[in-house]
C-alpha cells in the first residue's frame, strides 16, 4: 500500500482492507483523504445496506395503489384519483443512546424531511420505542429524554404524534431503539423525487448553515457500541425544529411552481449523500464548490463539510433561469439559499474547495457499486433451548385476579399516557382517533376519507422464532388498522438487529425478512420503503430481533371509524377467533413466571386476511360499536382494556365455554382474535358475515356493571374496574419514579 492512506486510517473509516482495494480499483488510483471519507460513509452499512440488500429484494413492493415503492425518500400510495399519502419509518438508535434528547429529536426531524421532500405535507407521526428495564436509572434517564426529544421537535414544528408503542426488556439496556414514522398528504400530480436532471441546471443549497455536528454519524450507526460510546457525542446531530418548520413551508411553497426538478434531504452523510444519490438516480454528474456552502464554523475542511450531518438542510436542482426565484422564496422564510454547483454530464461527483479539486468520484461508486455481502448464516443454538416449554412445570396462580392486576401494571401493558400526553396529537385538527386505541385515524381533508396508522412488533416472539415473530408483527399491525375500520394497504418497516457479521444475527435477519415477505404477500400489503438498523449491540450483547412494522390503511368513510372501548350498557360482546391457550412467548409467562420461553403462536395468514376484511365490512355497515385486537396479555387484559377509558369505566360479565386451564384461557396470546361489541339486533347479521368469511365467533357476555367478571366451567374471576384502572394507569409512572 502506497501514498498517504495508512491501514490505521482505513480502519478508522470502518472499511476493510479488501474494501479499500475495491475503492482503488474503481477509482483507478488511491483516494484522497476527502474521497476516503466520502466513500467510507456511503459504503457504511447505514447508507449502503451492503449486508441486507440481497435479502430485502425478496420483499413484495408493488400493487396498483402503490405510486412509489422503495428507492426514494418515502413510499407513496393512492388515496383516490387526486390525493396520495407518503410515509416512511426510520431509526435513530445509536444517537439516542449517546444523547437521548437530540438523538430522538433529530430522528423526528430527519423523517419529516423525508416526507416533505416528496412534496407532501406531514400530517401525522408515530414512534416505536424500546428501552431497557426501568429498575436501572440510566434507562429511566434515556426514556425521559427520548420522549422529551420527540415531543419537543414534533410539537414545535406543528406535526402531531398520534400513535406508537413502547416496550421494555433487559436486552435494550445498552442500546435503546428509537424508530420514528411520519406520513404526509400529497397531490398525485405534484410528487417530487431525489433525481438530478438537465446538464447545466443549478444545484442549490437551502436551509441551515453547515457545522461540525454529526460528522461520521452514519459510520457510528454502522458499528457496535463499546466502552467509549460516551465519547461519540460529537457524532450526534443538533436539531432546530423552528428552522425545520421554515424549511418545510419554504419547500412546499417552492413546489407550487414548475421550478424544482429534484430535491434531496441532507440526512445521513449530508452533502455526500445528497449529491451522489441525486446524480446516480438521474444518470448525471454534479459539481459543487464548497467555498459557497453556508458555514457556521470557521476553517472547516472539505472533509468536514462533505461529511457534516448538520440538520435542516436540503439540496435541490432547479431549472436554469429560475434559480433567483427559488432563492427568493427561501430567503423570504429566513433561510440560507445559494447556488453551490451545477449538473454535469459525466456521472462524477466533483468537489472543489479553495480553488482545488478535492474529490472526483463516480456517483455510481457511491451508490450502485458499493459492496454487497451474502453473509454467512447459522441458526442460533439458543433457540432449541428457549423454545422448550413444559406447561406442567408452570403452576397456575392461586389468585388469578392478582395475576391480572400484575399484568395490567406491567410497563409493557400499562397505560402509556405519561408518554403521549407530552405530544401534541391534535395540532392541525386532523386526528379523529386519539392515542390509546388500536390505531390512530387521521382525516384527509376534503375527501371524506382517512388513513389509519399502527406500529407493531413483539420482540419476544422474534427472539423465540424470527420467522413467525415477523409474520405476527405484520399481521398484528394490519389487524389493528382493520379494527379501526380501515383496509390495510401497505407497510414501511424498521429492521433492528445486532451485528450482521455474526452468522447467528444474519440468520435471524434473513428469517425475519422472509416472514415479512410472506405476510405482506398474503395480506396484500406491499413494502413501500423502510430502514435497516444493524449493529445494535453494546459490549457484544445484542438486542432482540425487532422488525418494527408501520402499517397504513385507508378508511373510505370517516364516519365509520371504530375505537376499542365499549360504548353502551346492554351491547353484546363477541369474540372473533378462537381461544386455544397458547402462552409461549407471552407477557404472562415473563411477568408472572419470569420465563421467556416456548414458541410464539403461529400466524394463519389466510385467516387473518379474511378477518381484516370482515372487520372492514362490519364497520362500513355500522354493525359494531367497538373492536379491539387481543394480543399482549391475552383475553383478560383485552377485556379490561375495553372497559377502561379516561373519562369513564364500563364493566362486563363474560362467560367462557372452553375447558382450558384457567390461566392459559385468560392470558394465552392466541393470534387472530378480536373483541367486538354490538347492539343485540345486529347479532344475526354479524354472525352471517362471520360465517361468510370463515371467522369463528361466539357471544361472550353483555356490557354493563362496575366490575370485570369472567366465568369459566371451573371457576370465576371478578376485579373492580377501579382496581384495574389504578394498576393500569399508574404501572408505568411508578417504574419511572423508581
Amino acid at each position: 500500500m502506497q501514498g498517504s492512506i495508512t491501514p490505521e486510517m482505513i480502519k478508522e473509516h470502518n472499511l476493510t482492507i479488501k474494501e479499500y482495494h475495491q475503492i482503488v480499483h474503481l477509482l483507478g488510483r488511491e483516494p484522497s483523504i476527502t474521497e476516503l471519507g466520502i466513500i467510507s460513509v456511503m459504503w457504511s452499512e447505514h447508507c449502503s445496506y451492503k449486508s441486507s440488500r440481497i435479502h430485502l429484494e425478496k420483499l413484495p413492493t408493488q400493487a396498483p395503489w402503490v405510486l412509489q415503492g422503495p428507492g426514494e425518500n418515502a413510499g407513496i400510495i393512492a388515496v383516490d384519483d387526486t390525493w396520495a399519502v407518503a410515509f416512511k419509518m426510520e431509526s435513530h438508535n445509536h444517537p439516542s443512546y449517546i444523547e437521548p434528547l437530540q438523538g430522538a429529536a433529530t430522528g423526528v426531524g430527519g423523517i419529516l424531511r423525508d416526507i416533505f421532500t416528496m412534496g407532501a405535507r406531514p400530517i401525522a407521526s408515530m414512534d416505536s420505542l424500546r428501552f431497557g428495564t426501568l429498575d436501572k436509572p440510566r434507562n429511566r434517564y434515556i426514556l425521559e429524554w427520548v420522549v422529551y426529544g420527540i415531543a419537543w421537535y414534533g410539537n414545535c414544528i406543528g406535526v402531531p404524534t398520534v400513535a406508537g408503542e413502547t416496550s421494555f426488556a433487559p436486552c435494550y439496556d445498552g442500546n435503546p431503539l428509537v424508530n420514528v414514522f411520519n406520513l404526509g398528504v400529497v397531490p398525485r400530480n405534484r410528487i417530487f423525487k431525489a433525481r438530478a436532471a438537465g446538464v447545466g441546471n443549478p444545484v442549490i443549497y437551502v436551509g441551515s448553515k453547515t457545522g461540525r455536528d454529526g460528522i461520521h454519524g452514519a459510520t457510528m450507526a454502522s458499528e457496535e457500541f463499546g466502552e467509549d460510546s460516551e465519547e461519540k457525542k460529537p457524532n450526534v446531530q443538533v436539531g432546530d425544529p423552528f428552522t425545520e418548520k421554515l424549511l418545510m413551508e419554504a419547500c412546499l411553497e417552492a413546489f407550487q411552481h414548475d421550478w424544482i426538478l429534484g430535491i434531496q434531504d441532507m440526512g445521513a452523510a449530508g452533502l455526500t449523500c445528497s449529491t451522489s444519490e441525486m446524480a446516480s438516480k438521474g444518470g448525471v454528474g454534479i459539481e459543487i464548490d464548497l467555498d459557497k456552502v453556508p458555514q457556521r464554523e470557521e476553517d472547516m475542511t472539505a472533509y468536514e463539510i462533505m461529511l457534516s450531518e448538520s440538520q435542516e438542510r436540503m439540496l435541490l436542482v432547479a431549472r436554469k433561469g429560475t434559480e433567483d426565484k427559488v432563492i427568493e422564496i427561501f430567503k423570504k422564510w429566513g433561510l440560507d439559499a445559494v447556488v453551490i454547483g451545477r449538473v454535469t454530464s459525466d456521472g462524477l461527483v466533483r468537489v472543489h474547495h479553495h480553488g482545488e479539486a478535492v474529490a472526483q468520484v463516480p456517483a455510481l461508486c457511491l451508490t450502485e457499486d458499493t459492496p454487497i455481502y451474502d453473509r454467512p448464516q447459522e441458526e442460533p443454538p439458543y433457540l432449541k433451548e428457549v423454545q422448550k416449554l413444559d406447561i406442567q412445570t408452570i403452576p397456575c396462580p392461586e389468585d388469578l385476579g392478582k395475576a391480572l392486576l400484575e399484568l395490567m401494571a406491567s410497563p409493557n401493558i400499562a397505560s402509556k399516557e405519561w408518554i403521549y400526553r407530552q405530544y401534541d396529537h391534535m395540532v392541525r385538527i386532523n386526528t379523529l382517533v386519539l392515542p390509546g386505541s388500536d390505531a390512530a385515524v387521521i382525516r384527509i381533508k376534503g375527501t371524506g376519507k382517512a388513513v389509519a396508522l399502527s406500529s407493531d412488533c413483539n420482540p419476544r416472539y422474534c427472539y423465540l422464532d424470527p420467522l413467525e415473530g415477523a409474520k405476527q408483527a405484520v399481521a398484528e399491525a394490519a389487524r389493528n388498522v382493520a379494527c379501526s375500520g380501515a383496509l390495510p394497504r401497505a407497510i414501511t418497516n424498521c429492521l433492528n438487529f445486532g451485528n450482521p457479521e455474526k452468522p447467528q444475527v444474519m440468520w435471524t435477519f434473513a428469517k425475519a425478512v422472509e416472514g415479512i415477505a410472506e405476510a405482506c404477500r398474503v395480506l396484500e400489503t406491499p413494502v413501500t420503503g423502510g430502514n435497516v438498523s444493524f449493529y445494535n449491540e453494546t459490549l457484544g450483547k445484542g438486542v432482540y430481533p425487532t422488525p418494527t412494522i408501520g402499517m397504513v390503511g385507508i378508511l373510505e368513510d370517516i364516519k365509520a371509524r371504530v375505537t376499542q372501548h365499549f360504548k353502551r350498557p346492554g351491547d353484546l360482546v363477541v369474540l372473533l377467533g378462537e381461544n386455544r391457550g397458547h402462552i409461549g412467548g407471552s407477557e404472562y409467562l415473563e411477568k408472572i413466571h419470569g420465563k421467556v420461553a416456548g414458541s410464539p403462536p403461529t400466524a394463519d395468514l389466510e385467516y387473518e386476511k379474511g378477518l381484516h376484511r370482515l372487520l372492514v365490512e362490519l364497520t362500513s355497515q355500522r354493525l359494531i360499536s367497538s373492536a379491539h385486537d387481543t394480543s399482549d396479555g391475552g383475553l383478560a387484559v383485552a377485556l379490561a382494556e375495553c372497559c377502561l377509558q379516561e373519562a369513564s369505566f364500563i364493566g362486563i360479565q363474560v362467560k367462557l365455554q372452553e375447558e382450558i386451564r384457567p390461566d392459559l384461557l385468560l392470558f394465552g396470546e392466541d393470534q387472530g382474535r378480536v373483541l367486538i361489541s354490538l347492539a343485540p339486533q345486529n347479532l344475526q347479521k354479524v354472525e352471517e358475515l362471520c360465517q361468510d368469511k370463515n371467522v369463528p365467533c361466539q357471544v361472550l357476555g353483555t356490557v354493563g356493571g362496575k366490575d370485570l367478571t369472567i366465568l369459566w366451567p371451573t371457576g370465576r374471576l371478578s376485579v373492580s374496574l377501579r382496581d384495574l384502572f389504578e394498576a393500569w394507569s399508574t404501572g408505568l409512572t411508578r417504574h419511572i419514579q423508581g
